[in-house]
């Protein structure tokens, strides 16, 4: 069995786990990355946000061929859905940059073992034992555990795979279900609920909470309910599965709403998309002392080190919100802090997507969680359809709201419910992490015409004075 010692070993290959290896490696630590099965990347890459965004690409760009062009001049017919095709680009997507992954860590001198990772040994005599691929004893005094998530299943519909699935497998079905039942009104099952529904599906969503993507600011979430129920998703609120029967070709599952009322239909299949529960399992954190919470995660302090000194962690196995770009801040500022430099993570400042269309994007407080934190707020919105470049591609749904201190004008939270929301949320985290106000950013010069004027609308409204509506 091969023996190696390292400076740091990383457990885990997901987006907190490769990019912290490689920031170790340029910081001068000799690294080793571990990783359970199959291609680098972690559940992001290979089985989340990179296949379910090639597949929301694909399905919008089918809706738009079929129905979306004739308004352009541009007149199709006879458009049909080639899923098998359609299917290979998301796996050529993968696959290129599972590929570039692999290359980086050649580039970065980072050694990779294909395995299952167990620590035997706290440290700083830290020992990890990897079985599997490659069968090796990893020596280090860091040890940094970056092992992501799995998908939560539910009592009534546990995963077969089949029927009820998870989004692994929800992103690799071999044809369009007649009727979809998705369970969870949050960012995984409106997007893959989405995808499958502009594909030609009958796609129904039941969401436990009062709103869809719980948590997030009201007033934009209702915004992005309007707008995909106008899409054909059937949404239902404050709603719950009761109970299911899995028979050979359909799956007859009880929902149960607020009143109390249930009724029964049957379905093609199940998304279960309830949330994700962070993943710690076979490497033996009890047995060198490392401490966990009642929902698994493992206890960090302000230097992500655990319980036990010299064992980090980082990412969804650790609380907070479980974001592929959250996970690879804190992998960064983790081994910064290792080499002594100053790493740190903004967490007032990490945005959030939902990759509908359109989509909702946020990063700070929602109006609601600004009024529960004490502060007395002002609140500028501004709607895309008053803006010229959105009237000019035609997507005009939805605005920004920007949520503000009264008192100081610090810009506390920005919700933006639109075409690329994604993108234009980018502005936002920047203006707070550098701490700006809602005048700040109304004086920022913005290109005419761009979508981006209404945020700096949204900004002038805040004090009452926007221009254009």
């Amino acid at each position: 069995m091969a023996k190696q010692s390292y400076d740091l070993v990383v457990i885990g290959a997901g987006p907190g786990g490769y990019q912290a290896a490689i920031r170790a490696s340029q910081l001068g630590l000799k690294t080793a990355v571990v990783e359970k099965d199959g291609p680098l990347g972690g559940t992001c890459l290979n089985v989340g946000c990179i296949p379910s965004k090639a597949l929301l690409e694909s399905s919008e760009l089918y809706t738009q061929a079929r129905e979306g062009l004739a308004v352009h001049g541009v007149l199709t017919s006879g458009v049909q859905l080639d899923l098998d095709a359609l299917m290979a680009r998301k796996r050529g997507v993968v696959e290129g940059l599972t590929r570039g992954i692999q290359g980086l860590m050649k580039k970065n001198k980072i050694d990779v073992w294909h395995g299952t990772a167990r620590i035997a040994a706290a440290t700083p005599e830290g020992l990890v034992e990897v079985r599997g691929q490659n069968d090796g004893e990893l020596e280090t005094p860091r040890i940094l555990i970056a092992t992501g998530s799995v998908p939560v299943a539910l009592p009534t519909l546990p995963f077969d795979g089949k029927r009820i699935l998870s989004s692994t497998e929800a992103l690799s079905l071999t044809e369009v279900p007649a009727r979809m039942l998705v369970i969870g009104g949050g960012a995984i099952g409106l997007e893959l609920g989405s995808v499958w529904s502009r594909l030609g599906s009958k796609v129904r969503v039941v969401e436990l909470m009062d709103q869809i993507v719980p948590g997030s600011d009201r007033r934009s979430a209702q915004l992005l309910e309007r707008a995909l129920r106008k899409q054909g998703l059937e949404i239902l609120l404050q709603t719950s599965a009761v109970s299911a029967d899995v028979t050979a070709k359909a799956i007859k599952v009880t929902l149960e709403g607020k009143d109390g009322k249930q009724s029964t239909d049957s379905y093609d299949v199940v998304l279960v998309a309830v949330g994700r529960r962070a993943f710690n399992a076979g490497l033996g954190l009890a047995e060198v002392g490392v401490a966990t919470d009642e929902r698994g995660r493992i206890q960090i302090g302000d230097h992500y080190e655990s319980s036990v000194p010299g064992i980090f962690a980082i990412g969804d196995v650790v609380a907070g919100p479980m974001l592929a770009h959250k996970a690879s801040e804190e992998g960064v500022a983790c081994v910064e802090r290792m080499a002594g430099v100053a790493g740190h993570v903004n967490y007032n400042a990490i945005p959030a997507v939902v990759y509908t269309w359109p989509e909702l994007a946020s990063v700070g407080l929602s109006e609601e969680a600004a009024i529960a934190a004490g502060h007395e707020i002002r609140v500028g919105s501004f709607p895309f359809t008053a803006t010229p470049r959105a009237r000019c591609t035609g997507h005009t749904e939805g605005g920004v709201r920007i949520i503000a201190d009264a008192v100081t004008d610090a810009v506390l939270g920005v919700h933006i419910v639109g075409p690329n929301a994604s993108e234009l949320i980018a502005e936002a985290a920047v203006s707070m992490e550098f701490a700006a106000t809602s005048e700040d950013l109304a004086r920022a010069v913005h290109a005419h015409p761009t979508l981006a004027e209404a945020i700096k609308e949204a900004a002038l409204a805040v004090d009452g004075r926007p221009l254009h509506i």
